[in-house]
């Protein structure tokens, strides 16, 4: 089974106050991401994406379908379902 993919889904553009407009994350993070192993730290850490996105404002609406997309083409459950489940 492939490793849980990155929240990044290629947009890119840092203009929400440093944060990417396609999935909320800074620079700093998208590098944090990439280091972490296991998927326990990176189901945390989208938990925590998920938190940021609607902190800053929930403009992020087609970022969880474009995700989800990412999750299917990899061929891993998408952590998102685990978001809704433990609420």
């Amino acid at each position: 089974m492939s490793k849980i993919p990155s929240p990044c889904i290629d947009v890119c553009k840092y203009k929400l106050k440093g944060h990417c407009i396609g999935c909320s994350m800074t620079k700093a993070q998208k590098s944090a991401y990439k280091k972490l192993s296991g998927a326990k730290p990176r189901k945390r850490f989208i938990a925590m994406v998920v938190q940021q996105q609607e902190m800053l404002g929930g403009r992020f609406k087609g970022w969880g379908i474009a995700y989800r997309r990412r999750c299917i083409k990899k061929g891993v459950p998408c952590p998102l379902d685990d978001l809704k489940t433990a609420g």
